[in-house]
């Protein structure tokens, strides 16, 4: 099992000079398992085009293109690419869209697929000429076939988001983003006007609980890709409630769960290269001979 990275960045694409190195495309991965070259794909953010680039060039000379896709959520960063996935226009490609539902009423499709009318795009959704196929996902286990087997976990964020955990010949590969730690939103203040002392435990004890429940779905793992778009500062800066990890929390809640290699991923736009790496040399540094735990931060073209 592996996976490339063809995006790193959350919010929205940022290319330039000062994102090179670590890239400025929207979240994609790809997950290929052998020996089938089962294909895989999490998010369409703007990496996704260059993802399907690489599928025309290299799987379609060898057949139709048949591929799974399963979004963690549908913000704008992580669907964006899916009109310029180019797969998507050939009559031969076979699609299975899985995701939750995430707005109120509207469907998955209507969501993502609903970026392909006129008002938007030349080409509409109705017009695509491959065969997609889409399926509303919850908290579920499958067997996907081919050996590998999916949990899903709902994350918290602002808007109904999936973690999913891939396992295959024994390995396990885990994705947790967007996602923020669960706090208790209760006043615990007892000078609050609204404190209510029951309410104050039982939302501590379950914020508590939660958070217990996303280590126990990272436990373990060879590889998470976990949310890491703030530090610590930033996020208490005026970023809670956004729906983001930072950094230190990830870290830390990855090294209770016991998992061998942590990417942090969705780094902010206004990131340059240079502090990515200061940041990975600053963590790799604190953690020298303190853990067994690999962190390293994602970078465009990465494989895992």
């Amino acid at each position: 099992m592996t996976v490339r990275l063809w995006g790193v960045r959350g919010s929205l694409p940022c290319p330039g000079p000062q994102t090179v190195r670590y890239g400025g495309n929207t979240i994609s991965l790809e997950f290929r398992f052998e020996p089938s070259n089962r294909l895989i794909i999490v998010d369409s953010g703007s990496g996704i085009r260059g993802l399907g680039n690489y599928i025309m060039k290299n799987d379609l000379p060898k057949g139709p293109v048949k591929a799974q896709m399963f979004f963690t959520h549908t913000h704008w960063d992580h669907i964006l690419g899916f009109p310029f996935f180019i797969p998507i226009f050939l009559p031969s490609t076979e699609l299975e869209i899985y995701g939750p539902k995430t707005f109120e009423d509207d469907s998955l499709q209507g969501v993502v697929g609903g970026q392909l009318q006129y008002r938007y795009f030349p080409v509409n959704s109705g017009e695509l000429a491959a065969k997609i196929s889409w399926h509303h996902l919850g908290e579920t286990e499958m067997d996907l076939g081919d050996g590998i087997r999916l949990r899903t976990k709902y994350l918290n964020h602002p808007i109904l988001c999936m973690g999913y955990r891939f396992t295959h010949n024994g390995k396990t590969i885990v994705t947790v983003y967007d996602h923020e730690p669960f706090r208790n939103l209760f006043p615990t203040d007892p000078n609050h006007p609204d404190y209510d002392e029951n309410l104050a435990r039982e939302g501590e004890d379950e914020a508590n609980r939660q958070n217990r429940l996303i280590e126990k779905f990272m436990a373990n793992a060879d590889v998470v890709i976990h949310d890491a778009q703030y530090t610590t500062k930033e996020y208490l800066a005026g970023k809670i409630g956004w729906g983001h990890t930072p950094m230190e929390t990830a870290i830390n809640n990855a090294g209770r769960a016991g998992v061998k290699k942590l990417v942090l991923i969705h780094h902010d736009p206004e990131r340059t290269d240079e502090q990515l790496d200061e940041l990975e040399a600053l963590y790799q540094k604190k953690l020298h001979g303190k853990t067994e735990m690999e962190v390293v931060f994602a970078r465009e073209g990465m494989v895992l």
